[in-house]
């Protein structure tokens, strides 16, 4: 009887320790995985498998991509479906801080947005200074222009350039929207001949597939910064705060810094993205 009891015992003791065993592993395994929502500019641009694979070598955190526009991003996050970002839209980034969605927004990196278009160029706008001369030339001779519409960062800055041009693009035949991606959008815009504005890097990154070329590209009006962003735990207690800050501060870190910095040069003969340091 006793030795039934024994082995009864045991029994029960070794499917507790099972139990704990598992729950406390996926506990583990759950704090060590980090998701980042970003933009499909930097997804596209591909410098996120230069920097991911040395973060999760040198930290042992898993890193779980999601890439949308900074718009689609931000209300990710807005849900608690993130627990970091990497976005270029700064009014609606100062927006969702403000709100309380995010903590310790951070520069990364910056660059240029840049005016695509055919190499026939029916607009006339290769090499003008200004981005908004530019668009208003495309309105004016009713040429093809290939939005994103997909309220991204490059979305919102485009709109923001045809504001200044006093220009309505709703309903216009020459104003198309695509609802997609930047490397989709570009991909779009160059089977139909079409100018889009899109960030430097995924235009450089995708060059070789494309005819389009770049017809604007110093224009004061297409500054454009990336920011890191941890989601405010208070509001998301999930969200994992240690693993959302060790991916900010590497991105920021001498290291990633100069990961950042020398992207693209080997590939591109210049590097697609600008840092502080």
């Amino acid at each position: 009887m006793l030795k039934k009891r024994f082995f009864a015992l045991l029994g029960v003791l070794f499917c507790a320790l099972f139990v704990v065993g598992v729950l406390g592993g996926s506990a583990v395994a759950q704090e060590r995985n980090i998701i980042l929502t970003t933009t499909t500019s930097v997804q596209d641009s591909g410098l996120l498998d230069a920097l991911v694979p040395v973060f999760e070598k040198n930290t042992g955190y898993i890193v779980k991509t999601i890439s949308v526009g900074s718009g689609q991003a931000m209300a990710m996050a807005k849900r608690g479906e993130a627990d970091v970002l990497l976005v270029h839209s700064p009014k609606a980034e100062e927006e969702f801080v403000n709100a309380g969605f995010g903590v310790n927004r951070r520069l990364v990196m910056y660059n240029y947005f840049v005016l695509v278009g055919p190499p026939e160029d029916p607009a006339k706008v290769n090499g003008m200074k200004s981005a908004k001369e530019a668009f208003e030339n495309i309105a004016k001779t009713n040429s093809l222009f290939v939005s994103r519409g997909d309220n991204s960062g490059t979305h919102a800055l485009e709109k923001k350039v045809w504001g200044l041009t006093g220009l309505v693009t709703d309903k216009q035949s020459w104003y198309q929207e695509t609802g997609l991606g930047m490397g989709n959008t570009l991909s779009v815009a160059n089977e139909k001949g079409g100018y889009t504005l899109t960030d430097k890097a995924t235009y450089l990154s995708l060059k070789k597939k494309l005819r389009l070329i770049i017809v604007v590209h110093e224009s004061k009006e297409l500054y454009n910064a990336y920011s890191v962003i941890e989601i405010n735990s208070e509001k998301f207690p999930k969200v994992n705060t240690a693993g959302a800050k060790a991916f900010a501060d590497f991105l920021l870190s001498d290291e990633g810094q100069k990961i950042i910095a020398k992207y693209g040069v080997e590939s591109f003969g210049e590097g697609l993205f600008f840092v502080k340091q």
